[in-house]
C-alpha cells in the first residue's frame, strides 16, 4: 500500500476540514529547517515555516511555534518539547522524530519506538490532531546507504504506531521525489529549500489545504536527474566526505550535537502576522475574499498564492 492511498490527496475528499489556527512543529534538524536558507536574510525557513505560512493565509489569527533544534534525540523531542507543547495544546502538531537515534549504532529501535509510541499517544490523549513524519530512503547516499535497514525499520516501526493510534502519518520514504539529489543540499544530510516545499505540500495536502496540484509533491521537475560520468561522482563523494561526513562522525564520536547551547527558532505560541496584517486580512475576508488567498507579505519573501506558499523554483 503506497502513502497515497493510505492518506489521498486533497482532491479526493469531498469536505475541506475547519480551519486550523495554531500549529507547533517539534523535531530536530528538518523540522528547524536547516540548509533552507529561503527566509529573511538567509535565515532557515524549512517545511515547517513554509507549511505555516500556507496555514496562516486561511485566518488572520493563526499562531504557530516551532520548537525544533538540530541535533535533538528522541529524550529531548519527547522530553522538554513535548512537555511545552501539551501546555498550548495547538490544533495541530508535526512530529519528525528518532533520525538522531536511529543513526547512532547499536541503539535499540524497539526501545525507542515505545518511547515514540508513548509521545505520540500523550499528544493525542490531548486532543491535538497530529501528523507523523516518517524515515526517508538513504539508499542513493554514500555511506548513510549502510543506515538503510535501521531507517526503514524505524520507519515501520512510525506506521505501526500510527496505525496503532489513529494518528495520521506521511511517509518521506514513499516520495519518490525525495530520493532524487536535487531535492537535498550539499551535505546530503538536509533538504534544500525545494526538498522542504515537496514535504509542505505534501502534508498540506494531508491536511486538506492543499498547495496546488498533486505533483507537486509527487513530480516536481520535468527533466530527470543529471548524471555524472563516475569519475566525477567518485570525486564528489571524496569532497563531500571530506567536507561533510568526517566532522558529523567527529562529532557523534566526540558526544557533541551542532545543536549544543541552541535554542528554538519560534520558542512561544505567537501569531504569525503582525497587527495590521491581521486586521486587514479579517477586512478581506469580511468582504468576500476566499480564504487561503491572502497575500500577507505584499510581494515580500515567502509569499503566499491561490496554489499556496511559493518556495524556490525546482532546477531543470
Amino acid at each position: 500500500m503506497t502513502d497515497v492511498e493510505t492518506n489521498p490527496p486533497a482532491a479526493a475528499r469531498a469536505t475541506r476540514p475547519d480551519v486550523i489556527r495554531s500549529y507547533v512543529a517539534i523535531g530536530d534538524s528538518i523540522t528547524e529547517g536547516m540548509e533552507d536558507d529561503s527566509g529573511p536574510g538567509g535565515e532557515y525557513r524549512g517545511f515547517a515555516d513554509r507549511l505555516a505560512e500556507h496555514l496562516g493565509s486561511y485566518t488572520p489569527d493563526f499562531r504557530y511555534a516551532n520548537l525544533a533544534v538540530r541535533g535533538r534525540r528522541m529524550r529531548h523531542i519527547f522530553g522538554e518539547q513535548l512537555d511545552q507543547t501539551l501546555e498550548w495544546k495547538p490544533d495541530l502538531v508535526t512530529v519528525l522524530a528518532g533520525g538522531n537515534d536511529v543513526l547512532r549504532p547499536g541503539g535499540d529501535l524497539d526501545q525507542l519506538a515505545e518511547q515514540f509510541e508513548e509521545g505520540v499517544r500523550r499528544l493525542g490523549d490531548a486532543g491535538i490532531r497530529v501528523v507523523i513524519l516518517s524515515g526517508h530512503d538513504t539508499g542513493w547516499i554514500p555511506v548513510l546507504r549502510y543506515y538503510r535497514g535501521r531507517i526503514a525499520v524505524f520507519s515501520m516501526h512510525m506506521r505501526a504506531v500510527a496505525e496503532r493510534t489513529g494518528t495520521e502519518i506521511v511517509d518521506l520514504w514513499a516520495l519518490n521525489a525525495l530520493t532524487d539529489s536535487r531535492a537535498w543540499s550539499d551535505d546530503r544530510l538536509h533538504l534544500n529549500g525545494t526538498g522542504h516545499q515537496i514535504v509542505a505540500a505534501r502534508v498540506a495536502d494531508l491536511l486538506g489545504f492543499p498547495m496546488g496540484p498533486r505533483e507537486s509533491w509527487t513530480d516536481p521537475w520535468s527533466t530527470p536527474p543529471r548524471q555524472l560520468p563516475r569519475i566525477l561522482r567518485r570525486r564528489e563523494n571524496r569532497r563531500w566526505a571530506r567536507q561533510y561526513l568526517v566532522p558529523w562522525l567527529r562529532r557523534r564520536a566526540l558526544g557533541r550535537s551542532s545543536g549544543d547551547g541552541r535554542l528554538p527558532k519560534r520558542p512561544t505560541l505567537d501569531y504569525l502576522h503582525d497587527e495590521a496584517t491581521r486586521e486587514r486580512m479579517a477586512r478581506d475576508i469580511a468582504r468576500g475574499m476566499e480564504p487561503g488567498r491572502f497575500d500577507p507579505t505584499d510581494g515580500g519573501t515567502p509569499t503566499s498564492s491561490p496554489s499556496g506558499t511559493k518556495g524556490p523554483t525546482p532546477s531543470h
